[in-house]
């Protein structure tokens, strides 16, 4: 099993009718450093980030506040405000929820923002939002979507709404596992890079038994509906160039982008992009694939590390 190098506490933060669960590291004693925060991506959770967390440097971590929030839907934060049972997510609600959890720990400061994948793309939209907020910001591939032309519009909200029944008759829900040992199993499926000693560690922290005993992920299953709202480039751009903070965009050196699009959205296009943002360089991890912060803690902890100074 997997041994932290740094303890995380636990705690509860009231945020817009939800509990959110928010994992801290807080370092030793030393001068007052902007706080560090670090989300998610999609289908994953805060504990995530513990071997990159580990892998900083003593005189790095000193004094600085580190904060890693699970998502509305993900891990041990509520599903929905208390009363409604939710079905879909919005975008704009991880912005907003963003901002009051800074507000939160941070009120009136800038902090250091680092995401990965879904978790970079809120990071990179919330910097153009609220750029006053943001001292640096790190995005972890998070490439953003393949752009949308309006005549997409109509199939998909009938595409979201025939995913809503799919998901009222339990046809969407998440795959259960036997014990702990199966979640590593399915994790290390998905990430071949994933050692087995971190595989356990993470699955105890990315899902948990039920009444029966039966392993369950920790989210809720309808984020795998697809959106009902088109993913507007031009909309996107215009945020990006407001972001003041520099920007240090990490990729892994295996292309997700080919994995994932077939060539529908490419990374020489994402690089494009990227030109809107006013202060934006490009950093590689090599041997490392979509799941760059646990194939590659430590040269990504270095970058993270170099970069926020």
């Amino acid at each position: 099993m997997y041994k932290e190098k740094r303890l995380f506490r636990s705690e509860f933060v009231p945020i817009r009718g939800l509990d959110y669960h928010v994992q801290t590291w807080t370092g030793q004693a030393g001068p007052a450093r902007p706080a560090l925060v670090l989300l998610h991506g999609w289908m994953d959770v805060a504990a995530s980030y513990q071997f990159m967390v580990d892998a900083f440097t003593d005189a790095f971590a000193a004094g600085r506040a580190i904060i890693a929030p699970d998502w509305r839907g993900f891990g041990q934060s509520g599903l929905s405000p208390a009363g409604y049972q939710a079905d879909s997510y919005w975008f704009a609600d991880y912005l907003a929820d963003l901002d009051f959890l800074l507000d939160h720990y941070a009120p009136g400061q800038a902090v250091d923002l680092v995401g990965h994948s879904m978790g970079g793309n809120v990071a990179m939209m919330y910097g153009g939002v609220r750029p006053a907020r943001i001292r640096r910001l790190v995005n972890l591939e998070g490439f953003g979507l393949p752009a949308s032309r309006p005549g997409q519009a109509p199939g998909r909200y009938a595409e979201w709404m025939d995913g809503l029944k799919s998901l009222q008759r339990g046809e969407m829900a998440l795959k259960g596992y036997d014990d702990v040992g199966g979640v590593a199993q399915r994790l290390m499926k998905t990430n071949p890079r994933l050692t087995p000693d971190k595989a356990r560690w993470l699955a105890g922290r990315w899902a948990r038994p039920d009444a029966s005993g039966r392993w369950q992920i920790l989210g809720n299953p309808a984020h795998k509906l697809p959106s009902a709202q088109l993913y507007r480039v031009d909309e996107v751009q215009e945020i990006h160039q407001r972001i003041t903070a520099p920007v240090l965009a990490i990729e892994a050196a295996g292309d997700s982008m080919g994995q994932w699009w077939k060539g529908k959205y490419s990374l020489a296009q994402y690089h494009e992009r990227l030109k809107q943002v006013p202060d934006a360089r490009i950093a590689v991890i090599q041997d490392a694939g979509h799941m760059l912060h646990h194939d590659q803690p430590a040269p990504l902890a270095k970058l993270i590390e170099d970069f926020l100074g």
